[in-house]
């Protein structure tokens, strides 16, 4: 184990990792910082002597992180029941062309932290998410895993089990090239724009979803909309509800390592205020199979860490 003077220092080279562990846990930008935080005041609160015996502190670092999402993960279901419409995990935000170097930033360049791989981790429960992350993604023995879950070694293997099952039928499409998500995305907001529903329904898968999170705090759609017909016609609605071109004024930025979009907040006279928003999309075989848009303004604040939102 290191000593005092350089405890900091290994610290800081585990963050990128402790960091892409909890963000991966607990779909949230501030549960995950306040994690790996906490894991260092409690690396920090050891003696020397009790240093001196943690023999890989990796290891001991990620099941410290690992118990703290835990209770992150189970006091969050609490949260949710209060929350007003859809809940989507809080996006992480980056220029395109400029990848940051914030361990968040890190993080999301996995495909496993993008926005719809974090969605199909949502229908988990805390204790399969926490057993399926930590030894698919992470390596972590399930004697460990164990420990955290305050389980047997035989039940936590149970649990990544039960929750690599349920996420056998729900994996989101692989992430595409930028050039190939640019080419759909430009078809599409193409279209939008030009109020051309053939064009945009070229570009729809058919059991496409739209998922708007708010928490009633911004406008946005109240429930999941399923179909591509369904969605049309809530684009159609949003087109004629907002200033003409307002949807255009939005610039490309990168949600969680894919292509996405930032809307600022807008208001002209004699339309409806835009809010601010920033979304994604999954895309399967050249066809837009969901889009994730936030416009929680709660979310919006940490997500855009890398520059500022109002740039």
């Amino acid at each position: 184990m290191c000593s005092a003077n350089t405890l900091v220092g290994e610290f800081e080279m585990l963050r990128p990792r402790l960091t892409s562990v909890a963000y991966r846990l607990t779909s949230s930008v501030s549960d995950a910082e306040d994690a790996v935080q906490e894991s260092w005041l409690r690396l920090a609160g050891l003696t020397e002597e009790q240093r001196a015996g943690i023999r890989d502190l990796t290891g001991w670092l990620t099941t410290v992180v690992g118990r703290i999402c835990l209770d992150r993960l189970q006091s969050a279901a609490l949260r949710r029941e209060r929350y007003v419409g859809p809940w989507l995990p809080e996006p992480v935000i980056t220029p395109v062309g400029a990848p940051g170097e914030d361990p968040l930033d890190i993080a999301v360049r996995d495909e496993g932290a993008r926005m719809a791989a974090l969605i199909v981790l949502d229908k988990l429960t805390p204790e399969q998410r926490v057993a399926f992350v930590l030894h698919d993604a992470f390596s972590v023995p399930y004697n460990e895993i164990a420990e955290i879950l305050g389980v047997s070694v035989d039940a936590a293997r149970q649990h990544a089990s039960r929750g690599r099952r349920a996420l056998g039928d729900a994996q989101p499409p692989p992430r595409l090239s930028m050039a190939e998500q640019q080419e759909v995305l430009d078809r599409f907001m193409s279209a939008v724009l030009a109020g051309d529903v053939r064009a945009v329904a070229e570009v729809l898968h058919p059991d496409m979803v739209f998922i708007g999170d708010s928490d009633g705090k911004a406008r946005n759609a109240r429930r999941i909309i399923v179909g591509a017909e369904k969605i049309l016609r809530f684009f159609s609605g949003l087109v004629r509800m907002y200033p003409p071109g307002a949807l255009g004024t939005g610039r490309a930025v990168l949600v969680n390592g894919d292509l996405g979009f930032h809307l600022p907040s807008l208001q002209v006279d004699g339309y409806q205020k835009l809010d601010e928003h920033v979304g994604t999309f999954a895309i399967r075989d050249g066809r837009i199979e969901a889009i994730y848009d936030v416009a929680n303004p709660d979310k919006l604040k940490p997500a855009f860490r890398g520059f500022a939102s109002s740039a």
